[in-house]
């Protein structure tokens, strides 16, 4: 689905700003018969530096402390500004509020999607579900390298149905608890979380936001994504062979807490699923897209949360909303006699993180609150921005460079790396506005590529970035790097194992 922390290298297209003063004579070159090419225009430039810039700041997110979401939407609004000034100036007002409004639906469908998802996760999260995994794991005694291979096996099972940098988080709070004596333990388990998540994520139509933007365009049918299964098993199981005769052959020591899954977690877990059904059956058997199916699985929520409410012994309890510098402490000292583990997980879903959270009556709409905003307002201004340098004519030269001067195979490959510097999600949705005619096999190529290829440098995808976060200055930029090969081995396999199974789709 889509990453909470995002990287952007094409900020390089700045250094070849050309003079502003080619816009009079690119206007008269313009056909205004069809739609204006903007690509040699200043209108089109600039829309290349604002997105650069925007993309730049989102990259640094962590060192200026600047929301992500808001040089995004600036961006994109002023690139649709130049672009509807021009349009008007040639009395083209009308193409312009087309071209705006078909990336606004794009985005409409893609936010509700999202919500309903985000929703159940912190619904899951409220119920005790993620903790009450971490401690069953944790009372079990299991020696290092059985760790190593439980968290990454299921990482890359949940991330097929969370988002990856959920599935990170989970998973690393359990490795930073259990290998708190054992920093290479620690190292190596988080990179193979990383590598897992990223492609559990590529094989489910919910498990990546670049999975979600191709089964919603329609171009792979929902069926189809499985046949991935295989060549992203072989992605993770390479590296994570190679890394585990690196493990110590130790245990760890068995950590004993009790932890009960409040009332309703495993109802909600079969909700949840029933939503994913709901919204699969909605596309396979009526033609509606999935996210009307998923909005259906939303009320199923709804209504479990008002049983929930008049079958409840909870009082009323008053919280206290904590100021930053206090959420800050929860990551350091005990709640309730415990180190609350998830506390950067909640503290990124939940940003008003009250105290008194797990004494309060659940109630559904505060679950949609506290959504994680911030992203999804980034994905705005991602795929608005994108739907302007579309409508300006990049993507247009771009695919042509791609998918007609080399093979459409080695386009995908490269798109693949590409991810491992920008959001694969803003990858695959430059990918899929560029709508080349290529072959299913190949659809289900960039597919994967673009879902795995973040996994080759810890900054590749939100995964990695997030646990770079929380097992700070033990799993870092320069320890993923020192596997790359492996990694890198591993997507090579896992391309050459969707040419051999899925040669049918050639």
């Amino acid at each position: 689905m889509t990453s909470r922390y995002l990287k952007y290298s094409w900020f390089l297209f700045a250094l070849f700003l050309p003079s502003l003063s080619l816009a009079a004579e690119d206007l008269a070159t313009i056909n205004p018969l069809l739609h204006l090419n903007l690509t040699h225009h200043w209108t089109g430039y600039l829309s290349l530096v604002l997105f650069a810039v925007a993309y730049l700041f989102a990259m640094t997110e962590e060192v200026t402390d600047l929301r992500k979401s808001k040089p995004m939407v600036l961006a994109a609004s002023l690139i649709w500004v130049f672009i509807a000034i021009i349009y008007a100036r040639n009395g083209m007002s009308e193409q312009a509020g087309l071209a705006f409004r078909s990336s606004l639906e794009g985005y409409a469908q893609l936010f509700l999607f999202i919500m309903v998802s985000m929703t159940y996760l912190n619904a899951m999260e409220d119920r005790g579900v993620f903790e009450s995994l971490r401690i069953w794991l944790l009372s079990k005694n299991f020696s290092y390298r059985q760790l190593f291979w439980i968290t990454g096996i299921q990482a890359f099972f949940i991330s097929s149905v969370c988002n990856n940098l959920t599935t990170a988080l989970l998973m690393g709070s359990v490795i930073v608890a259990m290998g708190k004596n054992e920093r290479k333990f620690v190292t190596l388990a988080c990179i193979n979380v990383v590598v897992a998540a990223n492609a559990g994520g590529s094989f489910s139509p919910f498990g990546d936001i670049t999975t979600l933007l191709v089964w919603q365009k329609g171009v792979v049918p929902f069926g189809d994504f499985f046949s991935l299964l295989i060549p992203a098993i072989v992605n993770f199981v390479i590296p994570a062979t190679v890394m585990n005769f690196a493990i110590p052959k130790k245990k760890p020591e068995a950590v004993q807490e009790e932890q009960q899954m409040k009332r309703g977690g495993f109802v909600i877990i079969f909700l949840f699923i029933m939503t994913i059904i709901t919204a699969a059956t909605f596309e396979n058997f009526l033609g509606l897209p999935p996210v009307a199916g998923m909005m259906m699985g939303l009320t199923y929520l709804k209504f479990f949360s008002f049983y929930l409410q008049k079958t409840s012994d909870y009082s009323d309890v008053v919280s206290h909303e904590l100021t930053g510098a206090e959420l800050m402490k929860l990551q350091q000292r005990p709640v309730n006699g415990k180190i609350d583990y998830f506390a950067p997980m909640k503290m990124m879903n939940t940003p008003q993180y009250k105290e008194a959270a797990f004494d309060q009556p659940f109630d559904v709409f505060n679950k949609v609150a506290n959504l994680e905003w911030d992203t999804l307002l980034f994905f705005y201004g991602v795929m608005v921005a994108v739907g302007g340098l579309s409508f300006i004519g990049y993507l247009t030269v771009a695919s042509t460079y791609l998918y007609s001067a080399i093979d459409p195979s080695v386009a995908n490959i490269l798109v693949g790396i590409a991810s491992a510097f920008v959001d694969n999600g803003t990858i695959m949705l430059a990918v899929l506005t560029m709508e080349p005619h290529i072959s299913q096999g190949q659809w289900l190529l960039v597919t994967l590529t673009a879902g795995v290829g973040g996994s080759l440098l810890a900054v590749g995808s939100a995964a990695g970035v997030g646990l770079m976060g929380q097992a700070k200055g033990i799993y870092t930029f320069t320890s993923h790097l020192k596997w790359m090969p492996v990694i890198a081995l591993g997507y090579a396999a896992s391309i050459l194992a969707h040419f051999l199974i899925n040669g049918r789709y050639f």
